[in-house]
């Protein structure tokens, strides 16, 4: 079989230059194409065999997948390239607003759309276990979301967390998530509490708390490499390939 080619959009960051460490040397897939932003100080340098640009309509034409982990700012037109072309997108991008994630879901109906604030296998196994113990454990049971992630993270509570918070929201037929974490007063009933550090180099950690009387609940997953949310990526952009038109989670490619 052909190998499965990628390109990567936010190649110079931590998290792309994790993609093309672990996609060197495998033969089942390979990153075509290093994509930053236009303007960028990296553009024209060289990375793992590949030149920095800018132009995501020529990558494309050479890609069966663009993989995203830029900024949301670069996100929309990384979305509208793959629609002009017909290619699947895979974004591991933080910190959308709703504008954006609407977006996602209604480029859906056109092309394969995978958008997952985490990459990593494990939290999208923890997602299903969290959705799972909050329909059987019901609003008698409070729930609190942890994370900890390094000083360098913009947003919080992490995009992870609030995505939890969702899946548990929703299997427990509760209204929106409140995304404060400057709580007073005593707990609002059927709330989820979130709880935020932000320190070192810390990669990434969510606990989730499901206390209720005499009895409490931890689920927990810590990442310590970067290389767990590439392996992950790597994964879901070679699963979606080839699947149709659709909005997808990193849990549908666990296949079980």
């Amino acid at each position: 079989m052909k190998p499965v080619r990628i390109a990567l959009l936010g190649a110079a960051g931590r998290m792309g230059q994790a993609v093309l460490d672990a996609a060197a040397g495998r033969d089942d897939l390979k990153v075509t194409a290093a994509l930053v932003r236009a303007g960028s100080a990296s553009a024209g340098k060289p990375s793992h065999g590949l030149t920095y640009g800018s132009d995501l309509a020529a990558a494309l034409a050479g890609a069966d997948v663009l993989l995203d982990f830029s900024l949301p700012e670069s996100t929309g037109q990384a979305l509208e390239a793959c629609l002009a072309a017909g290619k699947p997108l895979v974004t591991g991008v933080t910190g959308m607003d709703e504008a954006l994630k609407m977006r996602l879901r209604e480029a859906g109906g056109r092309i394969p759309v995978l958008a997952a604030p985490n990459m990593s296998l494990g939290v999208a196994l923890l997602s299903r276990m969290a959705e799972q113990a909050a329909r059987v454990l019901g609003q008698d049971f409070d729930i609190e979301v942890s994370e900890v992630h390094h000083r360098h993270k913009k947003d919080a509570p992490s995009g992870t967390a609030l995505a939890l918070a969702d899946v548990m929201a929703k299997a427990r037929g509760t209204g929106p998530v409140d995304r404060s974490t400057d709580r007073q007063g005593p707990r609002q009933p059927g709330s989820i509490g979130f709880s935020v550090v932000r320190a070192g180099d810390i990669v990434g950690e969510h606990t989730i708390l499901f206390a209720g009387a005499g009895e409490r609940l931890e689920l927990s997953h810590r990442a310590q490499s970067r290389a767990t949310f590439a392996h992950g990526a790597l994964r879901a952009s070679s699963w979606i390939v080839g699947r149709p038109a659709g909005t997808y989670s990193l849990a549908d490619t666990l296949g079980a």
